[in-house]
């Protein structure tokens, strides 16, 4: 039987939240596009090594015509390339003579090496499947990428199953719940111990690019498209009492949007790690949503609504306080629990989806 653990270098970096960029030095690398698609069909890539000597890039690129990079004074490297055409092309930044992939592309935490140690998660079980799918965003006009675990069985039974929408943090993207998320792994155990009913888990992409605040239009793609799409293409319940959603860190912001949002979808919700947004006070972002409206409705229906935390050191812990306080203050009924004292990091969130799956749609 192997056992393992999966864990990520440098995880908390990699999901730095909207709630924690307060709490470092802000650098140009914050807001920089790592490659940039002029409207000539030339591409500007870039990159910030403000202490690089040389800076270049390779990969499936014209090789007789070399990038020319040089530095600006914030310290981002620029070259144009030209002449690509239409395509799919694999590049890396060359920095003083070592290969770097891009730390700014929507992938670049797909790439990132992973850390087995000791026993975990993979274990001699039925395991069920990860799928990738595309799906055409009417809400952001552009194609988009979610992956769905299906229980092991799925395939060749007729019985339709509740769904789960599980969304990541801040600086992820829809490959990190099942990757360093461990989700279906741990999703695999559940149902073998019977701990969980049979289920689908839905990890849409909450990153959207190119806009200041990506919570409320996630919201709307999860409502218009989201949704929609999952429910005509895999065999699911479509009421109510069979959808769940949780989200950590901004996916707990996005949670908290839709669901306050459109609260005859759901019966169940987790905020994991998160809060209303930490540069607004809480009492004005339940007021935009209209919570004090619909706190009587919500309380009725709602099997749970629950926020963890990952304890004290959770850098969301005092947002988190704040918001359950002026949600309190309106009326709504909601469970607290700190499943691992793991601070702001996967291994919280892997513990709270241990404690979440086995609550749901009994």
């Amino acid at each position: 039987m192997m056992k393992r653990l999966i864990l990520l270098f440098a995880a908390l970096c990699c999901v730095l939240p909207l709630s924690a960029q307060w709490m470092r030095q802000p650098t140009p690398a914050d807001t920089l596009h790592s490659t940039v698609v002029l409207p000539d069909g030339s591409v500007v890539f870039q990159i910030y090594a403000p202490k690089a000597r040389t800076v270049s890039v390779a990969g499936d690129l014209p090789w007789d015509r070399p990038v020319q990079f040089r530095e600006m004074p914030n310290g981002v490297w620029k070259g144009v390339c030209q002449g690509l055409g239409d395509g799919v092309f694999r590049y890396h930044f060359v920095v003083d003579g070592i290969s770097v992939q891009d730390p700014k592309s929507p992938q670049a935490g797909e790439s990132s090496p992973l850390l087995t140690v000791g026993s975990g998660y993979v274990k001699d079980v039925p395991h069920g499947a990860v799928a990738q799918r595309w799906y055409y965003s009417r809400t952001l006009g552009e194609m988009r990428r979610l992956h769905v675990w299906t229980p092991a069985g799925y395939e060749n039974s007729k019985q339709k199953l509740p769904v789960l929408y599980l969304i990541h943090g801040g600086g992820d993207n829809d490959a990190s719940w099942p990757t360093v998320g461990a989700a279906g792994w741990i999703l695999d155990n559940l149902l073998a111990e019977g701990r969980m009913v049979p289920m689908v888990v839905v990890m849409p992409n909450g990153t959207i690019t190119d806009v200041p605040n990506e919570v409320p239009p996630f919201a709307q793609d999860m409502v218009t498209d989201i949704i929609p799409f999952v429910e005509a293409n895999y065999r699911v319940i479509t009421k109510p009492e069979a959808r769940a959603v949780a989200g950590l860190s901004m996916g707990g912001m996005e949670t908290l949007e839709v669901v306050f949002g459109h609260p005859d979808l759901f019966r169940y919700a987790w905020v994991l790690s998160a809060s209303f947004q930490p540069s607004v006070d809480p009492a004005e972002d339940a007021a935009r949503l209209g919570v004090g409206e619909k706190v009587e409705k919500i309380n009725k229906a709602y099997k749970a609504f629950v926020f963890t935390q990952g304890g004290p050191t959770d850098i969301a812990y005092q947002n988190c306080i704040n918001t359950r306080g002026a949600l309190q203050k309106l009326g709504l009924k909601f469970d607290y629990k700190e499943n691992a004292q793991a601070g702001h990091s996967w291994a919280t969130w892997r513990a709270d989806l241990q404690t979440l799956a086995p609550t749901l749609f009994k």
